[in-house]
């Protein structure tokens, strides 16, 4: 019987199974013995370590998208972060209408990096567009926020703003597992508001932050339909992301095994970002069982 069960439960995550194989696993794997070749889908050619040693000593493209990227994402995150907290905080005061403002402010996350949201941001913010064109009933001229390569990388800063949705339900979730005694015994004290979020919520809703910046992070440096569909890289390759860059090599140059290796090095980067969190996470993260 125990033998027959165990068979059952294997037939009904087949398809999760085979799924995983086919979809994430064997690209997953092929891609790194095709970063070891040059490959443009006709003909293969293993070369070995040729790809990343053009990589890191003859590749300008490499480091200046990579360099956009790390930004993009070092101003990103935090931004998107403390914009989740802060209305999380907002909403977990509201003592009406909550599963309507809860709705509003995570319906744009539904929406996720999508064709349509970066069309939204593309009409508001090119040379004619709403913004400028609200700007100009006061009498103000705006920029060319797309066309200026001064402004450009920092207008798309914004969008993951408007993304804040997933994170902003897991604070939300966090902040309403506070204790309420040890609040309330802080206000008797005479702790300020200030002192309370400084010295007990945050410290009570650490576990979630630390969880909210990896899953961020990696979701921001792997960014890639909004550069694409807003400015395509431009201008002067102020928004060539690295997932740009490396879209671009695959399909448009057909370097299929040079881009494997683009793959392959931004997989390490963010494995080593994540590393990197983990071993600052004990100085800062508190979970409830370590008293």
């Amino acid at each position: 019987m125990h033998k027959k069960d165990k068979f059952t439960g294997y037939i009904y995550i087949a398809p999760w199974l085979i799924g995983f194989c086919i979809l994430t696993l064997y690209p997953f794997l092929v891609s790194f013995i095709y970063s070891f070749t040059e490959y443009d889908l006709f003909h293969i050619r293993f070369t070995g370590l040729k790809n990343y040693a053009s990589i890191f000593t003859n590749d300008t493209t490499f480091a200046k998208s990579l360099s956009k990227t790390l930004l993009y994402t070092a101003i990103s995150v935090p931004l998107k972060l403390c914009m989740a907290l802060f209305v999380a905080f907002m909403l977990n005061s509201l003592r009406r209408f909550r599963s309507v403002y809860y709705t509003i402010f995570y319906l744009p996350s539904i929406l996720g990096s999508s064709v349509g949201l970066a069309v939204l941001w593309k009409y508001i913010f090119k040379k004619d567009g709403l913004l400028n064109i609200l700007l100009h009933t006061v009498h103000i001229s705006g920029p060319n926020w797309l066309g200026d390569p001064n402004l450009v990388l920092y207008v798309m800063m914004l969008l993951p703003l408007w993304q804040m949705g997933a994170p902003m339900v897991l604070f939300l979730a966090a902040l309403k597992n506070v204790p309420a005694d040890i609040m309330e015994a802080a206000r008797i004290d005479g702790a300020k508001p200030h002192q309370l979020f400084k010295n007990i919520t945050l410290p009570m809703i650490s576990p979630v932050i630390f969880f909210n910046i990896i899953m961020q992070t990696i979701e921001i440096i792997q960014l890639f339909t909004p550069a694409y569909l807003i400015t395509k890289g431009g201008p002067m390759k102020q928004t060539y992301l690295y997932s740009l860059y490396l879209y671009d090599t695959a399909f448009r140059d057909m370097r299929i095994g040079y881009a494997s290796s683009l793959s392959w090095i931004l997989f390490i980067i963010i494995i080593s970002f994540t590393l990197l969190f983990f071993a600052f996470s004990k100085k800062w993260v508190f979970y409830g069982d370590e008293g």
